[in-house]
């Protein structure tokens, strides 16, 4: 498996050739630090670990340090891809480089914090009648019983925090990259907030 961190730029629209109109996701792909290999002999498993963002040395506890290289500063995200598909060493710094060619990719982000919602927007309840006399309109009605067992069961759909979760969209395709700008387009949109961290890989359940 093939895969980045990303910046997500944000939203913006192309036209294809024959003049239709659609909306893609531009992310900018960051240097990518190789920060370790696990192999078949030593980790019974092949791997390759990435990693993004500097941290100061100070910021970050000795146990956690340990697993930095001496020349390479400490960073924030880290990510473990097995099976990868390329020769690379540590220290190595990976570019969208890695990804040309992908025509389809999977984005994992944190979605966006949307607070404390009703059961209308959070789950799409369609509430009750919105007529004079109605006493029932964006509640979530009834939650538990009348009789044994007296309780509200697990998984009931009622009020409470809705967004700021980590989000998967699968096969978006890859519109166009600009390898100078470090740029990737995919149709469609993906989790999270502009200037957010995301993971790009290529698709596993579509083909190149």
């Amino acid at each position: 498996m093939l895969g980045l961190y990303a910046r997500k730029v944000g939203m913006t629209q192309v036209f294809d050739d024959a003049g239709n109109q659609f909306p893609v996701t531009v992310m900018r792909i960051e240097p990518n630090v190789v920060l370790g290999t696990r192999t078949k002999d030593a980790d019974g498993y092949a791997a390759v670990v990435v990693g993004i963002d500097d941290v100061k040395k100070n910021r970050i506890t000795k146990p956690n340090a340990g697993q930095f290289p001496e020349a390479i500063p400490p960073k924030k995200k880290i990510r473990e891809l097995r099976d990868f598909e390329k020769e690379v060493a540590v220290g190595d710094t990976l570019g969208i480089e890695l990804l040309e060619g992908i025509r389809y990719v999977d984005v994992s982000g944190v979605s966006k914090g949307k607070g404390f919602q009703g059961v209308v927007k959070r789950f799409g309840f369609s509430g009750g009648r919105k007529t004079h006399g109605s006493k029932f309109h964006r509640e979530p009605g009834s939650t538990g019983q009348n009789t044994y067992p007296a309780r509200t069961f697990k998984n009931k759909k009622l009020p409470g925090r809705m967004g700021r979760e980590k989000v998967t969209v699968l096969s978006l395709k890859v519109v166009k990259m600009d390898i100078e700008k470090q740029l990737i387009m995919v149709r469609g949109a993906v989790p999270g907030i502009n200037k957010g961290l995301v993971f790009v890989r290529s698709a596993v359940k579509k083909g190149r």
